[in-house]
């Protein structure tokens, strides 16, 4: 691929912010986004914005009790867009952004700080109903449904005597269907787990050596395809989640995307093939994943096995001198994203040429 025909990544509009800025999220259908964090006076903050003729304007800024870490909307309607947030002292809340003064859904989650939160059934992406799962410092990873007050559906949670892990990334998929459904959860100590949530069960656990920091399949609401982690130490995976081995698991691939932590992965919505990663060094790596000839093949006991394929760095631009904590595609406009970074600035990106890819 030529200079020419590679895609490039433009920042388009940045936006210094007054607080620590830990998530973005765009709200679907509109060209609003919403960013949370914490105020240094120890409150929580969330703020609507729009864009508008080459510039950012704030609609509202909504102040809570406490810094807010992690938010989706994934689990809402298009015609009701609530966003579903996590927090420090384990608060799951669900906002109505036109009324945000009490929330509409609330629950005492967790007894430690929220990390992650990840949200299926709603936006018309994933069969089934809207759930909403989150991971916490308490080492416990819990599925919500928003329709059901008090108690999670599912709750992971180390059996007696194991240690507690500090759970810092979630992801659903495979919700193609009625019944279907998982939950992939990424932990300090390099834990990769998968729980099906049909039959209520650890379906595989890997370790990848350093903390996962963040997971996404590529797809959430088709039969399970790829599953990127990333890691600590500069490195991410590609896991092929078609096939699975019975000791062998999944196949994968990984490479050293970063000098530093890789803090976040997303997959562009309109071609699941291409992924953005965000570096701690605060740099932004833009991948194109190539499947192999075949996704399978027998091993010696005549036994299918998955086969992993390769990737392809197509660009990478810094962005800051401090970590890019959080990265979001819009789903509506191809290669418009969003990221927030450590320097306490949010900044809208356009990524040209994808459709060429």
């Amino acid at each position: 691929m030529s200079a020419f025909e590679k895609p490039q990544i433009i920042t388009h509009i940045q936006k210094g912010l007054n607080y620590t800025v830990f998530d973005c999220k765009w709200v679907p259908c509109s060209a609003k986004f919403v960013t949370m964090g914490n105020f240094a006076r120890g409150t929580g903050v969330i703020q609507l914005y729009e864009i508008q003729h080459g510039d950012v304007k704030l609609l509202r800024e909504i102040e809570k009790a406490k810094p807010i870490k992690c938010g989706t909307f994934g689990a809402t309607s298009l015609q009701q867009r609530y966003l579903a947030t996590g927090d420090f002292a384990g608060n799951l809340h669900i906002w109505n952004l036109e009324a945000p003064e009490t929330p509409v859904y609330s629950v005492k989650g967790h007894k430690e700080i929220i990390n992650t939160i990840d949200g299926v059934g709603g936006l018309g992406i994933g069969e089934g109903a809207p759930e909403i799962v989150t991971g916490s410092r308490d080492g416990t990873v819990k599925v919500w449904d928003p329709r059901q007050k008090d108690d999670p559906v599912a709750n992971m949670e180390p059996v007696q005597g194991e240690n507690k892990r500090d759970c810092w990334t979630v992801a659903f998929g495979n919700a193609y269907n009625q019944e279907e459904r998982v939950v992939c959860a990424g932990y300090d100590n390099g834990d990769i787990k998968l729980f099906d949530l049909r039959n209520m069960s650890l379906r595989w656990e890997t370790n990848i050596k350093n903390g996962v920091c963040s997971l996404e399949f590529d797809r959430k609401d088709i039969s399970m395809n790829k599953l990127v982690a990333t890691s600590l130490e500069g490195k991410f995976h590609v896991f092929d989640m078609r096939t699975q081995h019975p000791t062998k698991g999944f196949a994968s691939v990984s490479e050293k995307a970063h000098k530093s932590t890789v803090w976040q992965v997303r997959h562009l919505p309109q071609n699941r093939e291409l992924f953005l990663t965000a570096g701690g060094a605060g740099g932004l790596h833009l991948w194109k994943y190539e499947y192999p000839i075949q996704r399978s093949k027998k091993d010696s006991e005549g036994v299918e096995m998955g086969v992993a394929g390769s990737v392809s760095l197509l660009q990478n631009v810094t962005l800051s001198t401090q970590p890019v904590s959080s990265l979001d595609w819009s789903p509506d406009k191809r290669g418009l994203c969003i990221c927030s970074s450590f320097d306490q600035m949010v900044r809208v990106l356009i990524v040209t040429k994808l459709h060429k890819i």
